[in-house]
């Protein structure tokens, strides 16, 4: 799963990351990534990474019941403008093997594809990994992209994870 954030970012990807392990268990988090907004440079830069989760729950109540309770309870609101300034993003952009685009679910993203911090951060947790229906290699498909504006920020990862570890040791 993607997470981003461009409001209060460093706050909002630990809150998020945080509470995701307390209703799913989280294997691996990529490294973070600051980027521009797409479409909107003037914005405040996104905080991007891609989490690996293992869970039971459904892909769809995955999406629509945990990933969108979390970004209510962190303030996001959902506009008609797609590119709008977010406290937090959840996306859901792998679930196993299952391909599906129905519902409002979309599974693999097809923006893995075209989006350097979305392949790049997969192919840190699973370069191996073929998407559904692609015949392509998350490694193959993050060596196609142009990740040269992407700034990994290994502090702020490393202090991410170390949050992860603090709260799954005190359970």
């Amino acid at each position: 799963m993607a997470l981003g954030s461009n409001i209060e970012p460093e706050a909002h990807i630990q809150a998020a990351v945080l509470a995701l392990a307390l209703r799913v268990q989280i294997v691996a988090v990529s490294n973070v990534y600051c980027t521009e907004a797409e479409e909107r440079p003037e914005q405040p830069r996104f905080y991007n990474c891609v989490v690996e989760i293992r869970t039971e729950i459904p892909a769809w109540d995955l999406k629509f019941e945990v990933l969108r309770g979390i970004e209510d309870a962190l303030g996001r609101h959902r506009t008609s403008d797609k590119f709008a300034p977010r406290t937090i993003d959840l996306d859901l952009i792998l679930y196993d093997d299952l391909v599906v685009n129905a519902n409002g679910l979309v599974l693999p993203d097809p923006d893995i594809v075209r989006r350097p911090f979305l392949a790049l951060s997969l192919s840190e947790l699973a370069p191996d990994w073929t998407l559904p229906e692609m015949s392509l290699r998350i490694a193959e498909v993050a060596s196609t992209l142009r990740a040269h504006e992407m700034q990994p920020l290994p502090d702020y990862t490393a202090q991410l994870r170390d949050a992860l570890k603090k709260q799954l040791s005190g359970r």
